[in-house]
């Protein structure tokens, strides 16, 4: 089982300790995975729509997955050596490795909580988790991928405690 580290300025360190613990069991990791969580306006999510995935349009999250995986594949230091972070003048490991980043838009994401009925802490704590499956190798485009990805964001969200109707 792998543990996660999600960085993120904007949350709290409970929120944060409470993502880190839902997404534990969602990998195998010979070392932590880091997940970078950042917000951004409808401006800037826009920006990177556009040039990352060639779509110009405001969405509410992109994922930037540092490896490519495939659902439940065990992530392994030495397959994937150049995700492992490194510290310090001498540049020694840093018993982490890089997942991904993970970028939500804060305006689109409030938008949509009110749109579905539920709370921004809900929708947030979904955009994350959503996220965070696409670093993993998560996709939605067959019915058999949204079907898998959507157990397992059904999975993270019950751990939270942000079922549907929160």
């Amino acid at each position: 089982m792998a543990e996660f580290i999600v960085e993120c300025e904007s949350l709290d360190e409970e929120a944060r300790e409470n993502l880190q613990n839902a997404l534990s069991g969602e990998a195998v990791s010979d070392m932590p995975l880091v997940v970078e969580l950042l917000f951004v306006s409808e401006e800037e999510i826009r920006s990177l729509n556009a040039r990352e995935r060639g779509v110009d349009r405001v969405t509410d999250v992109l994922s930037f997955p540092a490896m490519e995986l495939s659902p439940g594949e065990a992530i392994s230091s030495e397959e994937h050596g150049e995700c492992v972070e490194f510290i310090g003048e001498e540049g020694a490991p840093s018993g982490r490795m890089l997942l991904g980043s993970v970028v939500i838009c804060e305006k689109r994401a409030a938008e949509q909580a009110e749109e579905y009925g539920h709370s921004l802490a809900r929708e947030i704590g979904y955009l994350a988790v959503h996220g965070v499956l696409h670093c993993l190798g998560y996709d939605h485009e067959a019915a058999e991928e949204r079907a898998a990805m959507r157990r397992e964001e059904e999975n993270v969200m019950a751990k939270l405690g942000l079922g549907r109707g929160v």
